[in-house]
Formats: C-alpha cells, sequence, structure tokens
C-alpha cells in the first residue's frame, strides 16, 4: 500500500484539532488511568487540558510533517516538568499521563483513517515513540533539578507549597505527604491557618516580612515543634501561614502586639485548605470593626456566621450553631441556654435574672460559664451578636 498524501494527513490533523471530544477523550483517559490525575480537584482541570490539546496539535503536525520536537517544545516540556515538581505530583506519573495520551491519539486517528496506509502508521508510531523518548528524558531532567533546587532552599519550597495549597493546586493528601516527604518535613495536621492584615499605616509590602516575625515569635513562645513544617506566603497586603492548630489559642497575642488582625481557621482537613483561605480572607473582607478586638483573633465560628450573613455559607447552619456555641448544646448545659437567651432577649443582666426568677449574681456567674465553655462574651457586642445567630438557627 501506498502512503497517503501529505493532503489526507493534514485533513486528519484538521479533523483531529477541530474536534473537542479528542481532547476531552484524552482528558478522561489520562483522569481514568493515572491515580493522582483523578484526585486532581476541578481547579486543575482546564490546565491539563491545554497542555493536552497543545500536545495533541503539536504531535500531529510532526507526524503530518515528519518533523520533530524542536526547542521551543523542549523548553515548554522542561518548563511543565519543573511546575510538577514544584506541585509536588510525581514524575512517573506525569509520563504516564503523556503515554495514555499517546494511546487515545492513536486511537482517534485510526478511527478516522480506517483505510491507513503501512507507512503512515509506521510514521505515527515512529513519531510518538520519538516524542515520549525525548520528552521523557527532558522532563525527568527538568524535574530532577527543580527539585534539587526546591529541596536546597527550604525556606522558598516551604512557601511554594503553601501557596499550592491555597489554590487548590494539589493532587491529594498523599501527594501532600510525598512533596513534605521530600522536603524532609511533616505538614502540620490538625492545622491552623492564620490569615492577618495589617491595621493602621503599616506598609503593605511588608506582609512577608511580619508572616516571618510571626512564625518566629510562636516559635518562641513553643509552637510550632521540631517536628512539623510551618511555613508563611502572602496574597496582596495579607500574611497568610499554616501552623499547627495549637498556635491559634496563641495568634491573637502575636498579632496585637504587631498591630495586624486576623482570622484562623482550624476546622479544615488538609485538602481543604484552599477553603480554609477562602473562609479567612472573606471574614476579613467583610467583618465589622467591632468584630476584632486586641488579643483575639476571628474564628472558624466567625468565619461561617459572617459568610452565612452575606447569603454563601460554607457550613449548614446546624454546623454553624454548633461551631459557636459548643458545649452548649449539650443537654447538661440547657440552663447556660437559658441564661443566654434570657440575657439576650432582656438586654441585660437584671432583666434576665427577672425573667429567670434568679439572683443578679447568678446570672452574671451563668455568663461567665458561657463565655468560659464558648470563648465568647455575651456582653461584647459581636460575640453577643454571633451566639445570637446561633441559638437563633439552632434545631
Amino acid at each position: 500500500m501506498t502512503s497517503l498524501p501529505a493532503a489526507a494527513r493534514e485533513h486528519v490533523r484538521q479533523e483531529m484539532v477541530a474536534d473537542p471530544s479528542v481532547v476531552s477523550a484524552i482528558v478522561s483517559a489520562v483522569h481514568e488511568q493515572v491515580p493522582v490525575y483523578a484526585a486532581l480537584d476541578d481547579s486543575r482541570l482546564p490546565e491539563v487540558r491545554a497542555i493536552a490539546a497543545w500536545g495533541l496539535e503539536r504531535l500531529l503536525d510532526l507526524w503530518v510533517t515528519d518533523g520533530a520536537l524542536e526547542p521551543s517544545d523542549l523548553r515548554r516540556l522542561r518548563g511543565i516538568a519543573a511546575a510538577r515538581a514544584a506541585d509536588g505530583r510525581p514524575v512517573q506519573a506525569v509520563l504516564r499521563a503523556y503515554r495514555v495520551a499517546a494511546t487515545v491519539l492513536t486511537d482517534e486517528v485510526a478511527a478516522r483513517a480506517p483505510r491507513l496506509a503501512a507507512a503512515d502508521a509506521f510514521a505515527l508510531s515512529r513519531m510518538l515513540l520519538t516524542a515520549l523518548d525525548t520528552l521523557s528524558e527532558e522532563m525527568t531532567t527538568a524535574y530532577a533539578a527543580t527539585d534539587e533546587d526546591l529541596a536546597a532552599d527550604r525556606d522558598r519550597a516551604l512557601r511554594l507549597l503553601l501557596d499550592d495549597l491555597i489554590a487548590g493546586r494539589h493532587a491529594s493528601v498523599g501527594a501532600l505527604s510525598d512533596r513534605s516527604a521530600r522536603l524532609g518535613v511533616q505538614l502540620p495536621d490538625p492545622y491552623c491557618l492564620l490569615v492577618a492584615e495589617p491595621v493602621g499605616a503599616e506598609r503593605p509590602d511588608m506582609a512577608l516580612d511580619v508572616a516571618t516575625g510571626l512564625l518566629e515569635a510562636l516559635a518562641v513562645l513553643g509552637v510550632p515543634g521540631d517536628e512539623v513544617a510551618s511555613s508563611a506566603t502572602v496574597r496582596g497586603s495579607r500574611a497568610v501561614l499554616l501552623l499547627p492548630a495549637a498556635a491559634a489559642a496563641r495568634a491573637g497575642a502575636v498579632l496585637g502586639a504587631r498591630s495586624w488582625r486576623g482570622c484562623a481557621i482550624t476546622g479544615e482537613s488538609l485538602d481543604r485548605v484552599a477553603v480554609a483561605h477562602r473562609l479567612a480572607a472573606d471574614a476579613l473582607d467583610t467583618a465589622p470593626a467591632h468584630a476584632h478586638r486586641p488579643g483575639r483573633v476571628l474564628t472558624d465560628a466567625d468565619a461561617h456566621v459572617l459568610a452565612l450573613l452575606g447569603g454563601h455559607p460554607a457550613a449548614a447552619p446546624d454546623q454553624v450553631a454548633r461551631l459557636v456555641l459548643g458545649p452548649l448544646t449539650d443537654p447538661g448545659q440547657r440552663h447556660l441556654m437559658e441564661a443566654l437567651t434570657a440575657y439576650i432577649d432582656a438586654g441585660s443582666a437584671n432583666a434576665a435574672a427577672r425573667v429567670l426568677h434568679l439572683h443578679a449574681q447568678s446570672l452574671r456567674y451563668r455568663l461567665r460559664r458561657i463565655h468560659a465553655l464558648t470563648s465568647r462574651d455575651p456582653r461584647d457586642p459581636w460575640q453577643r451578636l454571633t451566639l445570637d445567630i446561633a441559638r437563633t438557627i439552632r434545631p
């Protein structure tokens, strides 16, 4: 059989490039057959799709022209490999994804040229084998070099890791563990994600310096321990810190000493750091001035109440109520819930005591117990509002 003329190969190429289902088939196959890619969140799939579209067009071009990968292609492949090293996706999984994509490409070509000449089939196979061999060598080398650079600069590597966690650029908790293991560190679990911003005249461009200072100050106080990796990065004028959950209790004092305010999220899992960051950032965007108090940071409960008030709750109302009220939801604390309800409805301790037929001092004692159990002072306007919302929406 004679080879298809170049025009016929070009027709197949144009048909495949113009058909979005081909790229979809490649992405679906990679997603299904490569476990690391199956665990990617939706935010990463557009990037996978873009790389698949570029690879499809370039490989078909090489088939049509009997060409070879060019220096610009190699630079792009090295850049992709460096990015995968930075986000912790194993190079073996990346190379397997390319092999899966090549198999789909072959099947799609065959479906469009059922009477493909042997010479054209051989040309396609030879091109794919050569391209896969070249990209494997280039990407493995670039991946290893980037991995070594990141390991050598531990602070930068941890900052990049936190950047990826915030953006949702991670494959799975397992991939995060592998990445941190290569750095010789352990991610804090449970963790505290602290987002902090300056108050007053402090320069916003000092956010990273201040974040580093916060890490040092917390370490002096005994948090974190040597066995875990804390890290800091910036988002605009805000510092973002990943810390052991135990640091949340001390964060308010450290921020207060630097005239900063913040929000500390401790209730999300490691695969939801991006959710934790969004909660904290939205809370700082929307919290009224009186919600911030010296020595205190906003918490998960504050963030969820603010999300609820903004019409985009991240948690169900009953979960928000549990976050705010804590032990007050236990049946054994019914007397404290009654005291809280009476105080909020009546407007003062004396009036609430009369409603409950208690001595005023007994009512004030119960308010102090509520404060101790929930870390929320019913006498503080913002904290009283959160308690009021929680007891109102509680099932």
